[in-house]
């Protein structure tokens, strides 16, 4: 099987664009659909559909996708490992993170990483959603929480620690909680799912923080959107450190219970999915990533 065909695909597939899929690697439109139809051909199934006015994948198309990314890894990593690779990494990675995280975090190192290595271009995919990383055919993926997940591997980028915090405004009208208790008679920027989340002390003590006893008058599903509220004085707000650490530094916002904090352990990871070889463009950007971010003493306590 034709490893440059293949590239072509898995371009095309990822612009739904054959014209465009093979202007990036030097080919006329007609010298790209042929090479498709030949591929094709070879696999005895339709891959690409195209009509007049666009190119989707089809379901065998869809299906075969990972699997074309894999033997590209594949052939990439033994190139590596044999010193056939040029100066620096090439192609695309497909990386996907919390769109919080990212904005903050990710996006001011971008020119930078884009100075070190020119002829690598990252697809970011942004959202504050939960998402597959299989499914997605992402080279790589932030997420937090612990890695229980038996198909995916990663590497530690740093604590993720959460705290209660709230405007000097909103603490200066609602007064300040001093024990979880005096919680229920607070606002809270509740998060989209409303599950009750646990915290806990030093010394080891627990106590629950349920959006069923307080009042709930705004939710959200994206971190950004609960900063802000929580900086315009709507409530209450549990926030990743990394998400508030410049705001509480500067007293734009304010620990609330400072010696309790969440009891999940959180943890950011930079995983990829168990089956992948990891390609030397991916473990440039894992490390990069963690050369500039794990030392980041404001993320944890």
């Amino acid at each position: 099987m034709d490893t440059d065909n293949l590239r072509l695909f898995v371009m095309a597939a990822e612009r739904l664009n054959i014209s465009a899929a093979g202007r990036e690697l030097g080919l006329a439109p007609a010298v790209a659909s042929a090479r498709l139809a030949k591929l094709e051909q070879e696999l005895d199934v339709e891959l690409l559909r195209r009509t007049t006015r666009k190119v989707s994948l089809s379901l065998e198309g869809s299906d075969f996708l990972p699997y074309a990314r894999e033997i590209l890894a594949q052939a990439d990593a033994a190139r590596a490992a044999l010193g056939g690779t040029e100066a620096g990494p090439k192609g695309t990675l497909r990386f996907a993170a919390p769109s919080s995280f990212a904005q903050l975090h990710i996006m001011p190192l971008l020119p930078e990483f884009h100075e070190l290595y020119p002829d690598l271009t990252l697809d970011l995919r942004l959202s504050d959603t939960r998402f597959d990383a299989i499914e997605g055919s992402f080279d790589l993926a932030l997420r937090s929480g612990p890695l229980s997940d038996s198909s995916l591997k990663g590497r530690k980028l740093a604590d993720d620690t959460r705290v209660l915090c709230a405007s000097p405004a909103y603490l200066e009208t609602h007064g300040i909680p001093t024990t979880p208790a005096d919680l229920a008679d607070h606002q809270l920027i509740a998060w989209s799912n409303l599950e009750p989340r646990e915290l806990v002390n030093a010394a080891g003590e627990k106590a629950l923080l349920d959006p069923a006893r307080m009042s709930c008058r705004t939710i959200v599903d994206d971190g950004d959107a609960q900063r802000e509220a929580t900086l315009a004085g709507a409530g209450l707000s549990m926030n990743s450190l990394w998400n508030v650490a410049h705001e509480l530094a500067a007293g734009r916002l304010i620990r609330v219970l400072p010696e309790w904090k969440m009891n999940d352990r959180s943890v950011l990871w930079l995983v990829y999915p168990r089956t992948n070889v990891l390609t030397p463009k991916t473990r440039i950007f894992m490390d990069f990533l963690i050369a500039r971010l794990s030392g980041q003493v404001v993320w944890s306590e």
